[in-house]
């Protein structure tokens, strides 16, 4: 009986090692086979999978013709998934080795593209929202005559509008906890003179959204908050000119 127990438990072991070990034993194969590989997976919707064809596919031939299309096609898969972090790593890898003027044109309009799809929310990330903005007026700069040129445009003033809408966002919270320079100061950061801004309409939060965060200018349970400045930031500064000046300096950069 135990001989028979001890019998069972090395085939089982066997199993279970033969079953893990049946990808990572797959090595030393022409590039057409992990480019086979990759391109199915990502068919499947398997990315995670196909990012490690890509990666065999680079380690053992690093100088394949196939590598440049097998970069693009995991940064463009990447951002139809919406992970548009890994697509700029795609993309920048892309730029860097393979892609020569007209291909890097494209490149790196995607990559604008990336970052402002990253955006559903403005009022989340004021860092990529300057970060988006500088690289679409990068692009504008270097590829004046490119077919994308209007669509970044486009892109640029939507960003425009909610840099804007931002700073009326922190404008009003410098209201709410009585800093009024600090107010008047993000309330006369419009980017753009030309936009009409009196005739802009402010975006609608939607009703399940504005449960938890408000319309921007105010939430549901402010009023459960003490009016104390200990609640808001035991690093929030004092409303000096210096201070001011300080956050100018911060904005530009």
């Amino acid at each position: 009986m135990t001989k028979y127990i001890k019998f069972l438990s090395s085939l089982l072991l066997l199993i279970i090692f033969s079953g893990c070990t049946k990808d990572v034993d797959e090595y030393n194969k022409p590039a057409i086979y992990w480019y086979e590989k990759l391109v199915q997976s990502v068919a499947d919707g398997n990315l995670d999978k196909a990012d490690d064809y890509y990666s065999s596919l680079q380690g053992e031939h690093i100088a394949s013709p196939l590598l440049p299309e097998a970069t693009m096609i995991l940064a463009i898969s990447h951002m139809y998934h919406e992970e548009y972090l890994l697509t700029e790593h795609f993309l920048n890898e892309y730029v860097k080795r393979y892609a020569n003027e007209n291909e890097r044109e494209f490149a790196e309009f995607l990559m604008v593209k990336a970052k402002y799809m990253a955006l559903p929310n403005p009022r989340r990330d004021q860092v990529l929202i300057k970060d988006t903005i500088r690289a679409a007026k990068s692009f504008k700069r270097n590829y004046p005559d490119s077919q994308y040129y209007y669509l970044v445009d486009t892109m640029l003033t939507n960003l425009y509008l909610a840099q804007a809408f931002l700073n009326e966002t922190v404008a009003s919270l410098y209201d709410r906890i009585d800093k009024p320079k600090s107010a008047t100061y993000y309330r006369t950061l419009k980017p753009e003179p030309w936009i009409k801004w009196d005739e802009v309409e402010k975006s609608n939060t939607p009703w399940y959204r504005e449960w938890f965060e408000g319309d921007g200018t105010a939430s549901w349970y402010g009023v459960l908050l003490p009016d104390t400045r200990s609640v808001v930031s035991r690093n929030s500064v004092v409303d000096t000119d210096e201070n001011t000046t300080t956050l100018q300096k911060d904005n530009e950069e």
